[in-house]
């Protein structure tokens, strides 16, 4: 059950408890122009969220997203000087596959696996924080195979290993996502349409936003790009109108 509270960061609207709205929102109430969508791509997110803050519960993790999604309304004395439209999140559902390892036959439920178990708990938890959409694509179980990692992949291809001494542990689920990329470019593409928002912020690292930002750029809408200090191509900067990392530098 979501609670009636109001979710990290934020204070209790004045009519109604249940509408939160931003921390020292009250100086903002007539003279903030700025309205801010924040959109997550989810699966990027989590990559750079393990690397910078290491191994967290779900629940611990959902937290951490939703606080750098509110720091992007900051300025850079911590100040409030947006208002919240909405976060957005995107992800996948866990696949429903089961199968065989690749060289030990052995059975594997992946639905009930722990990373499973782990992503559901995650979407959860999400579902649970204040002014979060969370939009879930699809893993398709035709498409999952086995793919050898890439540090053993290297290490054949440089004769440091053989074949023969190739195990289970050397493999990865190939567990690629459908549907994910289509609806950030069509939530990008509405916003653009309708006029909800003057500010898109956009935590990936991924260059097929491009054509979605353009189109926002053209109608107008300041588009953030924070790729949690991950490095981009020199040209993708033209293509936004910011560039903000909000979360901790890894090794920093």
């Amino acid at each position: 059950m979501i609670s009636t509270r109001s979710a990290l960061g934020s204070t209790p609207a004045l009519t109604y408890p249940e509408l939160a709205e931003p921390r020292g929102f009250s100086f903002l109430r007539h003279g903030s122009l700025t309205l801010t969508a924040v959109l997550v791509d989810a699966g990027f997110f989590l990559k750079r969220a393990t690397r910078i803050y290491g191994h967290q519960t779900p629940e611990a993790t959902a937290r951490q997203l939703h606080r750098i999604a509110l720091d992007h309304l900051n300025d850079e004395r911590g100040r409030r000087v947006a208002r919240l439209y909405r976060i957005f999140v995107y992800d996948a559902a866990p696949a429903d596959w089961r199968g065989h390892t690749p060289i030990g036959k052995q059975f594997i439920d992946y639905g009930r696996s722990d990373l499973a178990e782990w992503r559901r708990a995650f979407h959860q938890h999400l579902r649970s924080l204040r002014k979060v959409a969370l939009r879930l694509g699809y893993i398709p179980t035709s498409l999952i195979r086995w793919q050898l990692n890439p540090r053993a992949l290297k290490a054949l291809v440089n004769g440091r290993r053989e074949w023969a001494g190739i195990g289970d542990d050397d493999f990865q689920l190939d567990l690629r996502q459908k549907g994910v990329d289509m609806r950030i470019g069509l939530d990008i593409a509405g916003f653009a349409y309708k006029g909800q928002v003057n500010q898109l912020v956009l935590i990936s690292g991924d260059s097929d936003f491009v054509p979605a930002a353009k189109l926002a750029r053209r109608e107008g809408i300041d588009f953030v790009l924070d790729p949690m200090w991950s490095t981009i191509r020199p040209d993708l900067h033209e293509h936004i109108d910011g560039l903000k990392s909000v979360c901790p530098r890894p090794g920093g």
